[in-house]
């Protein structure tokens, strides 16, 4: 007995030329509705203690990036500080984690 979810007839075991990946599709997906940069600011807060590290990422309260911002808010003095003097690196490593531009400035709330 044939199954019913088995596609019968001579195309059935050949792929469509047009189908690509699904890395490609959502790629696409998110350039035709202009979200790519909406996606690429929440994954560096996503993924903001794989960036920075868990000692920074435990005393950080708040992280979101906005119109190629990073805001944050942490709640020690002195790793406050420590950021703030090395804000250029801080870049530097978001953009690199992330592979391009993203992050222009980092705002200390």
């Amino acid at each position: 007995m044939d199954s019913p979810f088995s596609p019968k007839g001579p195309r059935a075991a050949t792929r469509k030329n047009d189908s690509q990946p699904l890395k490609d599709a959502i790629d696409a997906l998110l350039r035709v509705y202009k979200l790519q940069n909406q996606f690429d600011e929440t994954s560096v807060a996503a993924n903001w203690e794989e960036i920075m590290g868990k000692p920074i990422a435990a005393r950080t309260q708040q992280v979101y990036a906005k119109n190629q911002k990073l805001y944050l808010k942490i709640d020690s003095a002195p790793l406050k500080k420590e950021l703030i003097m090395a804000k250029q690196k801080m870049i530097e490593l978001i953009n690199k984690h992330a592979g391009k531009n993203i992050i222009d400035e980092v705002i200390f709330l």
